[in-house]
């Protein structure tokens, strides 16, 4: 049988449909290599949500067609995006399959090879090929119904879709019996799930149906939208300690009148005001966001207030981004009113006054014992996972001395002997 390799660009999400793919192909005796030299088929899944992604994704095709004797197929949120566009300009591809044609992928890969298994009716959601021995990403959804100015996502995904309570309890069932022990529920806007089903049913009731699935350690949250966070859900994450006590919630800017502009709903004091909540309810909560700066309407004053407003909050985990100009979005029109070096000059700027940030608040650890969840070792050095740190690497790095053997997924205890910036460092206790 021949053998695939896969490259997955992009964001997470776009890693669940990867690990669909890689599932289905498997299942219909493909080989999956991680050497494209080895390889006869080589699957791009690409991003197309921002100007970089998008020549990242272009790029990585234009090399794989220089390797000789390969089949190149694409698939992801850039086929969606420009399909028309891609066959003309790069025909040379020998197949482009959109997120559209995910529910007939296997009709659509008979166009790369005559595999008789490809025949068979296949829905590739149903297949899962794990990329990670111990924190598996949990889809709730697709698409997204936020209609945000800059943002290109609904126009690739559509309008947000959520998954029945039953097949997330059978996907959870299936990260768990695979030795799971992280499960990081995400969506393009995961507080907004049940709103479109017909069964009153919320984000709380999602937790609800995997909470005591067997195996599973922690549950953590990515991507909630401030003004869908209820006061429910607030509640059960601080009585329920399996639910990660942490908050990704993001902001983009602190400035009302670049919020309006941006198409967000709340403003700065309804922001303040949640986050107060948050912590009253839930002392130990990890407090991480995401901010834009270059939007068309950003001032200059506007990027030292946004930093004063992040010293403010005090926010745990701070990711920085330059607003791409994106063709379709309704932020489109205003056209690029910030230029490029003053977008990465605003960006390295928030950056260096947070660093400082993070690098006072990890101090406060030092002399404290945490618990996690080995992901990584090199001898007797551990990685963790703790209630602290995503999966993604945005977190830093918690890292551990061992004094016992250890494997992945294995519960640690250490003690914080030093901090960094981002990383946290300690010594394993008993």
């Amino acid at each position: 049988m021949k053998k695939i390799s896969l490259i997955s660009l992009g964001c997470h999400k776009n890693l669940v449909d990867s690990e669909n793919i890689l599932g289905y192909i498997t299942s219909v005796g493909y080989e999956v290599t991680n050497k494209i030299e080895d390889s006869d088929i080589v699957l791009i899944n690409t991003c197309g949500f921002i100007e970089a992604a998008k020549r990242e994704s272009i790029d990585t095709i234009l090399d794989a067609l220089k390797l000789e004797g390969k089949k190149v197929v694409v698939t992801g949120c850039l086929a969606e995006r420009y399909l028309d566009d891609l066959e003309k300009e790069i025909p040379e591809v020998s197949k482009y399959i959109p997120i559209r044609n995910y529910k007939s992928f296997n009709k659509e890969f008979q166009d790369v090879d005559s595999n008789p298994c490809l025949e068979l009716e296949a829905d590739i959601t149903k297949y899962r090929l794990l990329t990670s021995e111990v924190t598996g990403v949990l889809r709730i959804g697709e698409g997204c119904n936020n209609r945000c100015a800059f943002c290109a996502i609904p126009l690739i995904r559509g309008p947000f879709h959520s998954r029945s309570l039953s097949d997330i309890k059978e996907e959870a069932e299936l990260l768990a019996s695979r030795g799971i022990k992280e499960v990081v529920i995400l969506e393009q806007d995961t507080s907004s799930y049940g709103k479109d089903l017909k069964e009153d049913v919320t984000i709380v009731d999602v937790l609800k149906t995997i909470y005591d699935i067997e195996g599973i350690k922690m549950i953590r949250l990515l991507y909630l939208y401030p003004d869908e966070i209820t006061d429910e859900f607030i509640d059960y994450v601080a009585t329920h300690p399996k639910v990660a006590p942490y908050f990704d919630i993001p902001i983009q800017h602190s400035e009302d009148h670049i919020l309006k502009a941006m198409g967000r709903r709340g403003n700065k004091e309804f922001i303040t005001s949640l986050i107060s909540k948050i912590r009253d309810k839930v002392p130990n909560a990890i407090l991480r966001t995401t901010l834009m700066v270059g939007f068309y309407n950003e001032r200059e004053e506007d990027v030292d207030s946004l930093i004063k407003y992040c010293k403010e909050i005090n926010f745990d985990h701070v990711g920085v981004f330059t607003y791409s100009l994106e063709e379709g979005t309704p932020a489109y029109k205003y056209g690029d009113r910030v230029s490029r070096e003053d977008k990465e000059r605003r960006r390295g700027k928030v950056m260096e006054a947070l660093a400082a940030l993070s690098y006072e608040n990890n101090k406060k650890y030092i002399g404290k014992e945490l618990n996690g969840l080995v992901v990584g070792k090199d001898g007797d050095t551990y990685l963790l996972r703790t209630y602290m740190n995503a999966f993604d690497d945005v977190d830093g790095k918690v890292i551990m001395k061992g004094c016992r053997s250890h494997k992945l997924g294995d519960e640690v205890k250490m003690k914080v002997t030093h901090t960094y910036t981002y990383d946290i460092y300690g010594k394993e206790t008993i």
